[in-house]
C-alpha cells in the first residue's frame, strides 16, 4: 500500500492503494493516523502512530476485509449508480445554467465536467 503525504488541509489526505481509495486523517486527540478504505461494501479502517505502521495496518485491514467478503460471497466493492441529488443556492444554479448554455452543454454535462476537473486537481 502506497500512502502519499499530500494532506488536503484539516489533516486529511486522499490516497490510492491498489484499486482502493483511502482517506487518511491525523487525530491529535489520540495522537494517531486513521485510515479508512472508501468505496467498500463495509468498513475497513486502521490506525497507527506513524506512516510505516499505517501502511502495514492498512494491508492487514484490507486483507481481512477481502477474505471475509470472499468467505461470505460478497462483492467487496460498493456499486455506485452514477446519480445523486445536489441542492445548491438558486443563484449558483443560475450561474451554472448560464455557463452550460454559453458552452453549448447540458447542465448535467457542464456539472460533470466541473466535478471531473475539480477531483483530478486534488
Amino acid at each position: 500500500m502506497q500512502l502519499n503525504s499530500n494532506f488536503m488541509g484539516d489533516n486529511v489526505s486522499r490516497t490510492k492503494s491498489k484499486d482502493y481509495n483511502t482517506v487518511i486523517k491525523y487525530d491529535p486527540e489520540i495522537d494517531q493516523f486513521r485510515g479508512e478504505f472508501i468505496g467498500l461494501n463495509g468498513g475497513a479502517d486502521f490506525y497507527a502512530t506513524n506512516i510505516e505502521e499505517l501502511r502495514e495496518e492498512g494491508k492487514i485491514s484490507l486483507q481481512v476485509f477481502l477474505d471475509m467478503c470472499k468467505e461470505e460471497g460478497i462483492n467487496p466493492h460498493k456499486e455506485y449508480s452514477g446519480k445523486f441529488n445536489l441542492r445548491v443556492p438558486p443563484e449558483l444554479h443560475a450561474e451554472i445554467a448560464t455557463k452550460a448554455a454559453a458552452e453549448r452543454k447540458s447542465l448535467n454535462t457542464c456539472v460533470t465536467d466541473m466535478l471531473t476537473e475539480s477531483i483530478q486537481s486534488l
